[in-house]
This record gives structure tokens, sequence and C-alpha cells, in this order.
């Protein structure tokens, strides 16, 4: 099944970042490695530890998250972007979605569009940064656009949507695919932003810090990952600063099958942010590389499009999987990421 007809039969799908201005930004607090000297091997027969969910937990595709005071928010693909919400990362809330409408500007740029993808959601610059895809299943002809909030709090009157149009676009001349989004804060407070999906893979661009668009000062397109073998099938990026290094999750192999799904969360880090990413053995992420962080089980097959939601009290890996004993439905999982003694991140066994 295509991700298009996926999506119309009610599998929603999307994707994102993590972050909060109360110090929770993705890699911007006291960094601290949790886990024992040996790291357990993932493998696709353990079941991961994950918290008890209730509510509208199902139909979740692709997540991001991020806190705002003391509740958390979270968002994923659908007609106009889907909205949930807890208290405690427990019990969800659905509630309307971002755009009321598809912005007139993506249909333009992508006519066939039927929905929207992926979104990433992040905090800098006193706005609420929502970065989310358009396009359409097995094309590259996409692009990725912006919505900014002052609060996600919406009793609050300062709450508001604001479409601030196309941030990149590819073509079918291009080599690459503009979905995907993931934003992150380098050391300096820079922000970048990682995308990429299929063709040759993972891509990051710096952004402006005042409007959140594409910077004038740098233009290069730096390859973060890739994969040589078709269908080339990496996707997903969301990148973490642990503990003097980056992080760049990525997801392997392939999404949108429901119980046939064979996603897998990969990662790799840096010194820099821009890479060279590497992986566990030294094998860089531009040449096939990747440490095998989840994959799927019996219950929960093809993990992945995941967020990190970085805090104090622990990380959490937020991720979709596809439930086998209920009709292969999509759905919010979260699971602890710990770190073992070589700072390298893996989720425990249940």
């Amino acid at each position: 099944m295509k991700r298009r007809q996926f999506l119309r039969a009610g599998l929603i799908a999307g994707a994102g970042l993590v972050a909060s201005p109360t110090l929770l930004l993705a890699g911007n607090r006291s960094p601290h490695a949790r886990g024992d000297d040996a790291t357990p091997t993932p493998s696709a027969g353990y079941t991961p530890a994950s918290l008890e969910l209730t509510g509208t937990f199902r139909q979740v595709h692709d997540p991001c998250i991020i806190r705002e005071g003391e509740t958390y928010h979270l968002f994923c693909t659908g007609a106009g972007l889907m909205v949930r919400s807890s208290p405690d990362l427990r019990r969800w809330k659905l509630h309307d979605d971002v755009f009321r409408s598809i912005p007139a500007w993506a249909r333009q740029a992508v006519p066939s569009v039927s929905n929207l993808w992926a979104p990433d959601i992040s905090y800098f610059n006193g706005l609420y940064h929502l970065y989310y895809s358009v396009s359409t299943f097995g094309s590259n002809i996409s692009c990725i656009g912006l919505a900014t909030t002052p609060t996600l709090d919406r009793a609050s009157p300062d709450f508001g949507w604001a479409d601030r149009g196309m941030v990149i676009q590819s073509t079918r001349t291009d080599d690459w695919n503009a979905i995907d989004p993931n934003l992150i804060l380098d050391e300096d407070g820079q922000p970048w932003l990682a995308f990429g999906s299929h063709w040759s893979g993972i891509k990051m661009r710096r952004l402006d810090p005042e409007t959140g668009l594409l910077s004038a000062e740098d233009e290069t397109l730096y390859a973060l990952a890739s994969r040589a073998v078709h269908p080339k099938a990496i996707e997903a990026p969301f990148i973490i600063r642990h503990e003097g290094y980056y992080y760049l999750f990525v997801s392997f192999d392939a999404c949108c099958r429901g119980v046939d799904s064979t996603y897998r969360i990969m990662v790799g880090r840096a010194e820099r942010v821009t890479g060279p990413y590497v992986d566990r053995a030294g094998v860089p992420m531009l040449e096939d590389g990747g440490t095998l962080v989840l994959a799927g089980d019996e219950h929960w097959r093809g993990p992945g499009h995941n967020a990190v939601l970085q805090e104090d009290s622990g990380d959490k890996l937020v991720y979709h999987a596809y439930d086998a004993r209920f009709g292969g439905v999509p759905t919010l999982r979260i699971s602890p990421l710990e770190w073992d003694a070589d700072g390298w991140p893996f989720v425990p066994p249940a």
C-alpha cells in the first residue's frame, strides 16, 4: 500500500523535533548520561520498555513533541497537521488541526497534495516554529513550510498560527527530497534544518535565526547520511546534542505498510552539527553507516520516525509503531532512552 493510500485509509502519518522555552530544547540542557557499562544489543526479538498510554494515542504516525509549561504538545501528519496534548505523557487528547485547509502556496507548489506530512516543532527567537512537509508519495516534487505561534496554549489570547510560507523546495531535477524537516540549535544557538527522504539521503541547511527561513550567509547544502542500494530507504532525521556530540537519528527501510512495515531506528554521531556522522563501528553514515537503536517485534512492527524528548527526569524516545494486535494501526509509543558508558543511546527491554 502506498503512503497516500495508507493515509486515506485513516492511518495517519507525520514527523518531528523536540524543544521548549524552559530549557527543554533538544540538546540545550545540562547533559548527563545514564545506563549501565554494557548496552543491551537491540534485536527484532526483544520488547522495548514503554509508557502505558490512554486517550487518543492511536492513529499517530511520525510524532514530534514539545513541552510548554506543564503541558506536552504532540504533532503528526493529517489533513492540516494533527495536534494532541497531555499533562503527563500518558493521557492524550486530540485537538483541532493546525490548518483548516492546506495553504494556497502549498497547493500551487505541489498541486496533487492531499495532506500535510512530517511536522517538526521547536522553540527559538520567542516563537514556536512548526516546520512541515508538502509532497506526494514517491515524488521529490516537494517543499517544507513553516508556521509560527507565540504560545501553544489554546486558551491564551496570544495563541494563533501564522503561515510563514515556503522554506525550501525540491524538484525532479534535484537528487534530494525536501520533506521530513528537523530543527537543531547548535552549541552557539544557531538554527539548522535537517531533512530528506530516499534519493541521495539526509541533507542540512543553515537557517536565519530571525526569520526561521534559509540563511543567505551560508547556502551550502550539507550531506549528512545516505544509503547506496535502491530504494535508498533512509529518512526522518532527528538531531540532538548530548555530552559534546551531535546524534543523528534516522529511520531505515519501509514505513506505511501496517504490519508489513520494516522501519527501524538508527543513529550516528559527530562532533560538528554538519558532520561527518559515524556509527559505533566508525562507519560514516554517508556510506550506509548506522547503529541500531530499535527494531520491530511480533507486537510492535516498524518502529520509526522518532523524536527525542530531553528532560532532566530522563530522555524519551517518541515514535510510532504498527500494532499487530490492533490491525496494524500506527500507534504512539514513548520509551525511555538511556546512554551507555561509551555515549551511545539504547532503549532498555520491558
